[in-house]
C-alpha cells in the first residue's frame, strides 16, 4: 500500500521520534501517525483512509507485526467535514486515553491533540499507534484554545533511571484513567525479569528514582520533596515526578517498549 502513496503525503522512517515531543510545521489538519516501524504524514482531504495493522504490505503504518491477535487492517483514520475520525476495523478493541475503549465496529473523532492508541493482546502484551493532529500556528505571543502548548526542556536520564522510571509510571504512559506510581516491589520483580544479570532490587529501583526526584527539586521543580507536599506523603513524590516527567515529554509512550525485553 506504501507504493501507491501520492502527494500531499509522506513517510515517516524508523526512528523518528515520538509524536507527545510535537510535529513539524504542517498544515493545520495534518495528520500524524506513527507505530514501531515508522509512520506517514497526510494533509487533511477526504478520500485517503489511513491503515494501520499487522499486515505491512496492506496498511500504511504496521502495528503488531508478528502478533496473531492484533488484525490485518485493525484501525482505519479517515478525514471528513473537517476532521479526523478513527474507526476500528480489527476484532480487538483499541484503548484509548483514559482508559475508554473503541470497540469493533466503532469510530471517534480526534481533536487536534497527542493520542496514543493501545491495542492489548495478552496480560503483559501492548501494542502502540501514535497519533497527532495538527493545530493551528501560533502568532507572535498570543495562542488559542487549540493551539500546542510549548514544552519546557526534556530532562536527561541515564538509561538506568529511565527504565526505573518507565517501569514506575507505566500506568501514566498507559494513559490509564487513574493511574498510580508502581511499588519499589513491583518494579524491582519487573526489571530483574528483564534484565536478570543487572542487579535489580526494590532498593536499587528507589535510589534511581530518588536520585532523579532531588536532581529535578535542586533545579526548582515544585513538589518533590516532604517538606513542600507534607504528611502523609504516600505516592505524592513519585506521582508529582512522573507527571513532571510526562508534561516535560523526558519520558513518552513509545518507552514502553524497553519493558517488552
Amino acid at each position: 500500500m506504501r507504493g501507491d502513496l501520492v502527494a500531499p503525503v509522506e513517510l515517516l522512517p524508523p526512528g523518528s521520534g515520538s509524536l507527545a515531543r510535537g510535529v513539524p510545521d504542517a498544515v493545520p489538519g495534518t495528520l500524524f501517525v506513527l507505530g514501531g516501524r515508522g509512520g506517514i504524514r497526510v494533509e487533511p482531504r477526504p478520500r485517503f483512509p489511513v491503515v494501520f495493522g499487522r499486515n505491512e504490505p496492506e496498511v500504511h503504518v504496521c502495528v503488531g507485526d508478528g502478533d496473531p491477535r492484533v488484525s490485518r487492517r485493525h484501525g482505519v483514520l479517515c478525514y471528513d467535514r473537517d476532521r479526523w475520525t478513527l474507526r476500528n476495523t480489527g476484532s480487538l478493541p483499541i484503548r484509548l486515553p483514559g482508559s475508554a475503549l473503541l470497540l469493533a465496529g466503532h469510530e471517534e473523532p480526534l481533536g487536534a491533540v497527542y493520542t496514543p492508541l493501545f491495542i492489548r493482546t495478552g496480560p503483559d502484551r501492548e501494542h502502540l499507534v501514535e497519533v497527532r493532529v495538527a493545530g493551528r500556528p501560533v502568532v507572535g505571543n498570543s495562542a488559542e484554545p487549540e493551539d500546542a502548548t510549548t514544552a519546557p526542556p526534556v530532562w536527561q536520564l541515564t538509561d538506568d533511571e529511565r527504565l526505573a522510571l518507565v517501569s514506575m509510571g507505566q500506568r501514566y504512559l498507559r494513559h490509564e484513567a487513574h493511574p498510580r506510581p508502581e511499588t519499589w516491589a513491583g518494579v524491582a520483580a519487573e526489571l530483574a525479569e528483564l534484565r536478570p544479570a543487572a542487579g535489580w532490587t526494590a532498593k536499587k529501583a528507589e535510589w534511581c528514582v530518588v536520585g532523579v526526584r532531588k536532581r529535578l527539586a535542586a533545579a526548582g521543580v515544585r513538589s518533590l520533596t516532604r517538606e513542600e507536599v507534607g504528611e502523609p506523603v504516600g505516592n505524592a513524590l513519585n506521582h508529582n515526578l512522573v507527571t513532571e516527567l510526562l508534561v516535560s515529554t523526558t519520558i513518552v509512550p513509545p518507552d514502553l517498549r524497553l519493558l517488552e525485553g
